[in-house]
This record gives C-alpha cells, sequence and structure tokens, in this order.
C-alpha cells in the first residue's frame, strides 16, 4: 500500500532483539561503535547550518525528530546536547524501552509509536534524523515524502544508509552478518540498500536540497568509525528543504 511505509517483516526482527538497545556488547554493539561519529557528525553540522555557539548544550532550542528512534540511542545524546527531542518509531516494544531508559536517565524525551506518515503532530521540526531507517521501510520516495512534511522550512534532515554496490554486499551482508557475526543473520536485504543518486531524486521531488554527502568507514586495526570519501558502503547525507 502507498500509504503505509511500515515493513512487517522489518518491524519484528528489529522487535524481538529489541532487549538488547542498550546493551554495548549484545545485538547492536556495532551501532553502539557507530554512535559516536554519528552524534558528532550531526552536532557539527546542525551547528553550522543553525550559526549556533559551540558550548556546553549547543542545540538548546533545536527540536529533533528521530524517526525509527529504535531504543533511544541517538534520541538521548541529541538531549543531552540541548535540543528538544521528539522519537517515533513502528515498533511498540522499541517505543517502550526507550521510554524507560529516558526515564531511567531523567530525560525529557517525547516517544511516540508512528511512521511518519501516521504522526499526527502540529509541530514543525528543525531537525530530521533518518539514520540507518530507509533500508527497512517500504516504499522509500513515500516514506521521504511523509518525513519532509514534518521539515521546517530551510531545516535539514540527516540521512543515513547503505549504497547499493557489490561492495556493500560483500562488507555490510556477507562480512558483517556472516562472517564477523556482527549483526544477526538476516538483518540487511541488499535490495533495499539506496543508490546516493536515487536518494538524492527522491527528496528533488520533497523541495530537498542537497547540502553534503560523505561516506564513512569502519577501521579494523583501530575498532573505529570515521568519515571518508569513500560512499560504497555506508554514506550519510544532508538535505535543506527549501
Amino acid at each position: 500500500m502507498k500509504n503505509n511505509t511500515i515493513n512487517k517483516k522489518e518491524i519484528e526482527k528489529f522487535t524481538k532483539i529489541s532487549e538488547e538497545w542498550w546493551d554495548p556488547e549484545g545485538k547492536f554493539k556495532p551501532l553502539h561503535k557507530f554512535n559516536p561519529i554519528r552524534i558528532s557528525y550531526i552536532k557539527e553540522n546542525i551547528i553550522k547550518t543553525f550559526g549556533l555557539k559551540n558550548e556546553d548544550k549547543p542545540l538548546k532550542k533545536i527540536r529533533v525528530l528521530d524517526i525509527g528512534c529504535g531504543g533511544g540511542l541517538l534520541s538521548e545524546p541529541m538531549k543531552k546536547l540541548g535540543a528538544e527531542v521528539t522519537g517515533i518509531d513502528a515498533s511498540v516494544k522499541n517505543i517502550e524501552i526507550a521510554k524507560l531508559h529516558a526515564k531511567k536517565s531523567n530525560l525529557g524525551i517525547e516517544y511516540i509509536c508512528s511512521s511518519p506518515e501516521k504522526f499526527n503532530t502540529k509541530i514543525k521540526f528543525d531537525v530530521i534524523l533518518n539514520m540507518e531507517i530507509i533500508e527497512h521501510v517500504e516504499n522509500v520516495d513515500f516514506f521521504l515524502k511523509a518525513c519532509a512534511k514534518l521539515l521546517k522550512k530551510n531545516g535539514i534532515m540527516f540521512v543515513a544508509t547503505l549504497n547499493k554496490t557489490l561492495k556493500s554486499y560483500f562488507f555490510a551482508i556477507i562480512g558483517a552478518e556472516y562472517v564477523m557475526r556482527w549483526l544477526p543473520i538476516g538483518t540487511h536485504e541488499w535490495e533495499k540498500f539506496v543508490k546516493p543518486e536515487d536518494l538524492i531524486n527522491f527528496q528533488k521531488k520533497n523541495k530537498m536540497k542537497l547540502k553534503k554527502i560523505d561516506g564513512m568507514k569502519f577501521n579494523l586495526i583501530t575498532d573505529l568509525w570515521s568519515l571518508s570519501n569513500d560512499k560504497s558502503v555506508n554514506y550519510i547525507a544532508q538535505f535543506i528543504k527549501d
């Protein structure tokens, strides 16, 4: 159905392992390793885009919508940086875990079980995070259109995903799932990966202008992620709403 972006199979897949969101050695270990570079990248580029001061809580007064927020691995750091954060996810279990963890951490984050097209709000957000989510939804084009409607004019949307290349098949599926066992087998489907040019074309229709696109790569020796010119596997794009 065109008016629904929820992929039930994907929701069930993540619901099954949702108890492990906050275990740095559990099923979401790769995301915990990925998080420092994601947080610094998002923070730095929000500061640049809105001309903010790089201080203790630089994102104060910035409204952030974290779409496909999972257990809150990105929502919580954004809140700690001062942002007003709303997290939405189509999995009830993910939202329950995110709410519980935020309460334990004494963080006032609004979590709602919803997909973007069904998210009923009058608020327009300064920043939308679509991080590692578009490769798990039905109808990427419609999903991004629904997301764009929730963004303010001149707001920024971050989209991080996997490129559809032979290299990404070997690294993200064969390597990460079968060889290294970093992720449960079946986490990703290569057919759902999105080429940067396709992402850019989808976004153009939504009056979303590409600001910047960067690759991200993992170093097996240092066990760290870093920014890269190589966009053949992981990449992150920034779009500004006209």
